[in-house]
């Protein structure tokens, strides 16, 4: 089993949770997130001032995976979290982790078979 641990820009969530939806992986946890990388934040204009936010929005997904699984998961993601056909700085990142145990809280099955 394996963590992908996948950070995406907040408009693409919707083509990546179809995108996975389309490969079979129907559960995650999403979450909000703040964060830069190599973008170093953007420079916006307030009622006629500038400013520089260190910190976009972005969105964390966090999806428990068997090792059969791992690599159309990436690729999903990968697919439909990148903007044009090349890519941009900010379309995100994915890592992975391994999972040492999975359990289901309502039943107590644990293993491969509880993801």
């Amino acid at each position: 089993m394996k963590l992908v641990f996948a950070v995406i820009q907040p408009p693409k969530l919707s083509a990546v949770r179809e995108a996975l939806a389309k490969v079979e992986v129907l559960r995650m946890t999403v979450c909000d997130a703040q964060g830069f990388g190599r973008q170093r934040g953007r420079t916006e204009m307030y009622r006629g001032s500038e400013y520089t936010t260190m910190l976009l929005r972005k969105v964390v997904l966090e999806i428990v995976v068997n090792d059969d699984f791992l690599d159309r998961t990436i690729d999903a993601i990968i697919h439909a979290a990148r903007t044009g056909p090349e890519g941009t700085i900010g379309d995100g990142k994915v890592f992975v982790l391994p999972a040492g145990e999975a359990i289901q809280i309502d039943d107590g099955q644990r293993g491969p078979g509880a993801v």
